[in-house]
């Protein structure tokens, strides 16, 4: 398997959930090896994909170099990396990612907008060889081996609309887009007045959230899988595993994970050399039978 970029630059402009502003953000072809590179062209900078460049996992995934900054970067993250895309400039002229509709599938119907194409450099991935955890009460996340990669997710709420949920996933391109693409963030109205007194989901709205009162769920039009919330938490879990910077070859396990969380495992993982090993993955693919597939969006 090669290394992929897009085949032509694509442009949309939105509103950020956090900070309520607009921005346009351009997503631009990258040579082989390029990595994932976000740029501010409001102020000039750049900022590499890595876990050493998060700031802040508040409610978001925030990534900073000096005073530049990017937030809510996971569900545009999630997108990227099920589409199997190694090599990326996404340009903002504001801090934050659009939010779309809350979920990922605008973003996967932008990239299937701009096509897919392979570059020369064999694409490689990080393999788990061992079990690694984070932990923070009852909460927890971990990466164990396996010749697949699986994301296994819990969550447990109060609210009736919510209760206990999970879901387990076997990744493929067009199973993410059939399964997680388009789970919503979600949120409680009772939390709404506290959130923006800290500068959060100032842009949040009935359009780009499943939004829950005391009584049910708000959204006229309801849920768009019975389990949604659990499946945009994989969608999110998938964004923020990809600060590791290529693929993942392993199960991750979660019980009521967070981007504080995922954000401590990519770190954790990484410090440890023991932990993983570097996967050619044209050459692990053929061994293994692992298929990454590109399905053709549907139609919302």
């Amino acid at each position: 398997m090669k290394q992929k970029t897009i085949g032509k630059k694509v442009e949309l402009v939105g509103i950020g959930l956090h900070k309520g502003v607009p921005v346009k953000m351009t997503l631009e072809p990258l040579a082989e090896n390029s990595g994932i590179i976000f740029y501010r062209s409001d102020l000039g900078a750049s900022i590499e994909l890595k876990p050493q460049n998060v700031v802040d996992t508040t409610m978001a995934t925030v990534l900073g170099v000096g005073e530049a900054r990017v937030s809510t970067i996971e569900h545009l993250l999630s997108a990227i990396h099920a589409h199997g895309i190694d090599n990326l400039k996404i340009i903002l002229d504001n801090e934050e990612v659009p939010i779309m509709d809350g979920s990922a599938i605008g973003y996967c119907m932008l990239l299937e907008e701009a096509g897919i194409i392979k570059q020369n450099a064999s694409k490689r991935a990080i393999g788990i060889k061992k079990p690694i955890e984070v932990k923070e009460n009852d909460k927890f996340v971990r990466v164990e081996p396996s010749d697949k990669t699986i994301f296994d997710f819990a969550i447990k709420f109060p609210h009736q609309a919510i209760k206990e949920q999970a879901y387990k996933f076997t990744f493929s391109t067009s199973a993410y887009i059939q399964e997680i693409a388009r789970a919503r963030t979600f949120g409680f109205l009772s939390e709404v007045n506290y959130l923006r007194s800290q500068g959060l989901a100032k842009g949040g709205d009935l359009s780009n959230c499943i939004v829950l009162d005391e009584n049910g769920i708000m959204n006229k039009e309801g849920l768009r899988y019975k389990d949604e919330f659990v499946r945009h938490k994989i969608l999110d879990a998938i964004g923020d595993m990809a600060l590791i910077g290529m693929p993942l070859i392993g199960t991750y396990i979660a019980f009521a994970g967070s981007h504080k969380l995922n954000h401590l495992l990519t770190e954790k993982i990484l410090s440890d050399d023991k932990a993983y090993e570097i996967l050619n993955l044209e050459d692990y693919a053929e061994e293994e039978g692992i298929e990454y597939s590109v399905a053709t969006i549907p139609t919302i």
